[in-house]
């Protein structure tokens, strides 16, 4: 079984994902987060300050590591999302702009890079979506029901993640991908994705969010911004 665990940002994939995955003794996909490429992608910059040229750099760098990550598991995987969410981000920022955060932006697409962008992000999406369709057999969709962590990297602007949430549904359903949409607290999702699928379990589900917890406590959740101002006082 090749699992996408699905949906927008801020509604739990990670946890979910990590949980699940000692849960069941299924592995995950390590492919990086945005965040963890943006140090040498664009260093020094926030995700609200990339120029479009960038936003696509990231897209295809997220899109590399995913695929890389499923080809050497190869077998049984989940994945923390797809690589549907980078081809969303993108047809989002041009309806929203490439700062979402500040909802009174006015839309870009006059400018002309921004009328690439639209194009290079649509190019994007024909090789994302044959991508997700050949390397995964089902997808969790969890409900976009969380309120949006504000860490200074997600975009602060609900519109734009609703506008995310359903185009990742209707995209998966679209492309005949069975479609499974979950809801409730972690333990409650967890569970329903075990009974949903018949998936072993190898250990007790508290066991299982102890194990998570763990984990998700060592992600490096500086901003690239934060990770530079260090780097500049050691190297004085």
């Amino acid at each position: 079984m090749r699992l996408s665990i699905s949906g927008t940002y801020s509604v739990g994939k990670t946890s979910t994902t990590m949980c699940l995955s000692h849960y069941t003794g299924m592995p995950r996909t390590l492919a990086r987060a945005i965040r963890e490429i943006m140090p040498e992608a664009v260093p020094g910059k926030k995700l609200a300050e990339v120029t479009p040229a960038e936003f696509l750099q990231l897209m295809m760098r997220r899109h590399c590591g995913r695929a890389v990550a499923e080809g050497v598991l190869g077998g049984d995987y989940l994945s923390d999302g797809s690589s549907l969410q980078e081809w969303a981000y993108g047809q989002a920022r041009i309806r929203f702009g490439m700062n979402p955060t500040d909802p009174d932006l006015p839309n870009e697409l006059d400018r002309p890079e921004m009328g690439f962008f639209a194009e290079v992000v649509e190019q994007y999406g024909h090789a994302f979506r044959q991508h997700v369709k050949a390397n995964y057999d089902a997808m969790v969709h969890l409900e976009n029901e969380r309120p949006i962590t504000n860490d200074g990297h997600r975009p602060m602007n609900e519109e734009f993640r609703r506008y995310c949430d359903t185009l990742l549904r209707t995209t998966a359903e679209e492309l005949g991908i069975p479609l499974h949409r979950v809801s409730g607290s972690l333990r409650e999702r967890v569970q329903i994705i075990v009974d949903a699928f018949g998936l072993p379990t190898v250990m007790d589900l508290d066991e299982a969010v102890a194990l998570m917890e763990a984990d998700y406590a060592k992600i490096d959740m500086r901003l690239e911004t934060e990770r530079q101002a260090v780097k500049e006082r050691h190297a004085v």
